[in-house]
């Protein structure tokens, strides 16, 4: 995702701001403002989340635990520290429950203090050089990741393959999917970036539009009404949900589906798929097994780092999901450089030129057209006229 671009500045000593706090980062950044303090709880800052606490260009942020635990090299932090966003690191779990919305603090290199300067918490700070230290050290123990990826992988298959392979659970749904293209939007890596690359494609093609939980309210930002919205309901806005889509709830296995109870408080109702991985895995398999005829993904998981950078387990399902999928599956980025509008800007400017031509020729085949086509004739010569006698 391309970031706005910020007035970058050399990283201070020593910042000051109000505090917002949260467990959940992407709740936080929804209410965090300009200059003020992010304390968050987030072991292995993973890449989006990062994206998101530069976008609301805090003062800080004050991480309780280690933004890079050592189990992979994450993304996250280097994001921050490219920002020029001062990152306090593990200062400690009590910092959540000691510090509180609305509260000023101001951070002096590893440490935060309240206004009569007393020590609030102490951690960390993070710099490029202890950084590129940390995640040195993560990128030895990734074979053990990656091994624990393919246990996950093989877990999910046994658990799920009747879905996996068969479609089986798959709900009725009103949309009409068959034969048509879906993109599937996630707010995750580059959609905004990615969407705004597909504007052509999606006024040519006119694909059925899935948002994925906050991704129905990226299509929305991007002036786009989405068809059908898909997740656990809980990262989308009440605006998006009441817009018309239809709704599916991204249920436990077990049925048990939290996402139902926010909608009926809304005075909604949504279909229930109950399936063991991500939301995303879901909206691919809702759309493939009813019929689509291609599958365009916006801010989704294509990579190992990025599944990885995910930091959960259920990211397997995503691997054998897209092996499910096959080729049906295009990431936004390879159709956006492949994809070219089959509207040539000669072909408008042979079309007005043609509607003119004969716009003009009808006109002459009148009497009207005839006098003024006369008349135009007769100026033209006396133009030429006195440009001869001009020159001679």
């Amino acid at each position: 995702m391309r970031l706005p671009t910020l007035r970058r500045r050399s990283a201070p000593t020593e910042v000051g701001g109000l505090v917002r706090v949260d467990r959940r980062t992407k709740n936080l950044t929804k209410r965090l403002r300009p200059g003020e303090i992010a304390v968050i709880h987030h072991s292995d800052l993973d890449r989006v989340s990062a994206e998101a606490l530069v976008l609301a260009q805090p003062g800080g942020v004050v991480n309780a635990v280690q933004s890079v635990s050592g189990r992979y090299p994450n993304l996250g932090p280097q994001i921050l520290l490219d920002a020029d966003i001062p990152l306090i690191d593990d200062v400690g779990e009590a910092a959540m429950t000691r510090l509180h919305e609305g509260d000023r603090v101001r951070l002096e290199e590893g440490r935060l203090l309240d206004p009569q300067g007393r020590v609030v918490a102490e951690g960390v700070r993070m710099t490029p050089e202890r950084l590129a230290g940390q995640l040195a050290a993560a990128r030895v123990g990734l074979a053990d990741q990656i091994e624990a990826f393919a246990d996950n992988t093989m877990t999910y298959l046994r658990a799920e393959k009747e879905l996996l392979l068969e479609g089986v659970g798959v709900p009725e749904i009103r949309t009409q999917i068959e034969g048509r293209q879906v993109l599937i939007v996630v707010r995750g890596y580059d959609y905004r970036s990615d969407l705004d690359a597909l504007r052509s494609y999606i006024s040519e093609y006119k694909p059925l539009l899935m948002g994925v939980d906050g991704g129905a309210d990226a299509l929305l930002e991007a002036g786009y009404k989405p068809d059908l919205i898909i997740g656990d309901m809980d990262s989308c806005s009440d605006r998006v949900l009441r817009s018309g889509a239809e709704l599916v709830v991204h249920a436990y296995p077990d049925g048990r589906a939290p996402g139902l109870e926010r909608l009926t408080r809304l005075g909604l109702t949504g279909v229930r798929f109950p399936a063991l991985g991500t939301s995303e895995d879901a909206a691919m398999l809702l759309a493939d097994s009813k019929g689509a005829q291609l599958l365009v993904a916006v801010g989704t998981h294509a990579s190992l780092v990025e599944f990885l950078d995910k930091g959960r387990a259920g990211m397997a399902s995503t691997f054998l999901t897209r092996l499910r999928v096959g080729p049906k599956l295009v990431d936004a980025k390879g159709v956006s450089r492949i994809y070219h509008s089959q509207i040539k800007t000669w072909h408008l400017i042979l079309l007005i030129a043609s509607a003119l031509l004969a716009l003009i020729t009808a006109m002459l085949m009148t009497d009207l057209g005839s006098a003024v086509g006369s008349l135009v004739l007769a100026r033209i010569r006396d133009v030429l006229y006195w440009l001869k006698e001009l020159f001679t």
